[in-house]
């Protein structure tokens, strides 16, 4: 109850409180001058005769000790049973209306002495009341957060061997038979380019647990280097390789569709997700590498396995189920699935470009361990070198009609910045039926991979990051044919070192070198081609 509203009650509480009317004839002056002139108590316990056992006990402790307008007579007892004349009230009243008095002028001098500092506070608190406004009134959503991503990269590559251009490698290549292949590559992709890729991410929850994600992708990586075309295909960029408007990411500066899938809970250990745009990565309850995805060469982002996690893209859905660290994921990814067409595409078609993934994980406070197995039927594209670029990939040549993959991953990384790295690590099999076409010269066998990846932090200076990492992208070691030995060997390696400029921009430099490119085709006749490249890669985060 506010103040004036008990002093408006005042009268008629002390009305109640004097049960016989007095005149001022009968009124013992000095008595209540003593009584409105005793200090007032600071402690229930200076009444003699006021026990804990009182029925209003509390309620006179919280008086004194909130208030302290709870006063006494000079012998020190209370006399909570004798009635109260109203001069006797009233001397009480005042009191209490003396002790809000005080509080208020100091209040008072406070407000004075603090005059500045709480007109800037005003000044604060309005200016954060116009922000909200102007935020409320422009904002597009409510429920969604806008996360975008801008990458320039500037460099080039250079290319040496001995190797000539074959019928087979010009199929491929575009490089005339009889060519130096590293002249015809320098050709080919020899000039310094500049390039872009912008990804921006609406990521949207209905019920604080689920996720619908909208990726908007543009870039024009089509026609450079690090696309993971020809002539080389394993000098591709993960900024740059991924399916989208064509080859890389070339929508022709026009900006297309790159995810667009729903993810929610079922119960309290389950995750669903479903999507027409949706990566095989997307639908795995960990992933199995700390080495990070937006470094440099795209080949070192499968966490050694690139026939196991081929990041297939397209139509799927999959379920997670997780529990403490342990996890189960199972996932299906169409590349295909929104073409009708069953040769060409579809879900569970021949021509459906599909992947079946389960990993089995286990993800603690600074390591990780993952076992996975994919079938995929490439219809196609390489099984025999599993996800990645290397040449014929996507050539009938080294085709396969399906192929059964596993893969197994781990990663440590240091409780805090030091010498000590973050290790990532991973191998890959991959198994291979035969495509039954007479280019290819297989008839099954198996292909491995291998990687690991160091990272330090805070080299240097605090943000800044050093790492590398050295692997065979997918190489044959088996090809089916008695007649046809496995000669493949090829080594890939990357080093960089990123400035975190602020933080939300970073310059990273860096090299890399292919020391076979062309696989199996390239070691056969023992001719040597390789690719050096360097570059300087900016992100902007916002």
């Amino acid at each position: 109850m506010k103040l004036f509203q008990q002093l408006l009650l005042a009268p008629a509480a002390l009305g109640l409180l004097a049960p016989v009317a007095v005149s001022a004839a009968e009124l013992n002056l000095d008595g209540v001058n003593q009584y409105a002139s005793e200090e007032q108590v600071t402690s229930i316990s200076q009444f003699s005769d006021v026990k804990p056992t009182d029925w209003a006990y509390q309620a006179l402790s919280n008086l004194i000790e909130r208030y302290g307008c709870v006063a006494g007579y000079p012998n020190g007892t209370y006399k909570g049973g004798q009635a109260m004349t109203r001069y006797e009230a009233a001397a009480l009243l005042n009191a209490c209306l003396d002790r809000i008095t005080e509080v208020t002028d100091e209040l008072k001098r406070l407000m004075k002495e603090f005059e500045k500092e709480l007109a800037v506070l005003r000044g604060r608190v309005d200016g954060l009341e116009a922000r909200v406004g102007e935020l409320e009134a422009t904002q597009f959503s409510t429920t969604t957060k806008l996360r975008g991503k801008a990458t320039f990269v500037i460099g080039a590559n250079s290319f040496s061997g001995n190797l000539d251009s074959t019928p087979a490698t010009a199929l491929y290549s575009g490089i005339p038979v009889g060519t130096n292949y590293a002249e015809g590559a320098r050709a080919l992709e020899g000039a310094t380019t500049f390039n872009y890729d912008v990804q921006l991410d609406f990521d949207t929850s209905f019920t604080g647990k689920d996720l619908l994600r909208t990726r908007l992708r543009a870039g024009n990586f089509g026609q450079s280097a690090w696309s993971g075309g020809p002539p080389v295909g394993l000098n591709a960029m993960e900024i740059a390789f991924e399916e989208g408007c064509g080859t890389g990411t070339d929508c022709g500066d026009v900006v297309a569709i790159n995810r667009l899938f729903y993810q929610f809970p079922i119960g309290s250990s389950f995750t669903a997700t479903i999507g027409g745009r949706v990566r095989q990565d997307d639908m795995l309850a960990m992933w199995p590498s700390a080495y990070p995805a937006d470094t440099v060469l795209d080949i070192f982002t499968y966490a050694g396995a690139p026939g196991t996690y081929s990041l297939n893209l397209g139509a799927g859905g999959g379920l997670w189920w997780k529990s403490g660290g342990f996890s189960i994921s199972a996932n299906y990814v169409s590349a295909n699935g929104d073409n009708s067409n069953p040769s060409e595409g579809g879900i569970g078609t021949a021509g459906a470009q599909e992947t079946g993934t389960v990993q089995v994980g286990y993800a603690g406070a600074n390591w990780g361990l993952a076992a996975a197995y994919t079938f995929s039927q490439p219809n196609g594209a390489a099984g025999i070198y599993g996800g990645n670029g290397t040449p014929f990939a996507n050539t009938l040549w080294y085709a396969s009609d399906s192929v059964n993959s596993v893969g197994i991953s781990a990663y440590w990384s240091p409780m805090s910045a030091s010498w000590f790295p973050s290790i990532s690590a991973g191998w890959g099999i991959n198994s291979y039926t035969d495509s039954g076409d007479d280019l290819a010269n297989f008839d099954g066998g198996n292909s491995q991979s291998w990687y690991v990846g160091l990272q330090w932090a805070d080299v240097f200076w605090k943000g800044n990051s050093f790492g590398m990492a050295v692997g065979q992208p997918t190489f044959v070691v088996n090809t089916g044919e008695s007649d046809i030995e496995a000669n493949d060997g090829n080594y890939a390696w990357e080093w960089w070192y990123k400035f975190q400029v602020t933080d939300n921009i970073s310059v990273t430099p860096a090299i890399y070198y292919l020391s076979a490119p062309l696989g199996q085709y390239q070691k056969v006749n023992n001719e040597t081609f390789s690719n050096f490249g360097g570059l300087v890669k900016t992100t902007f985060k916002f």
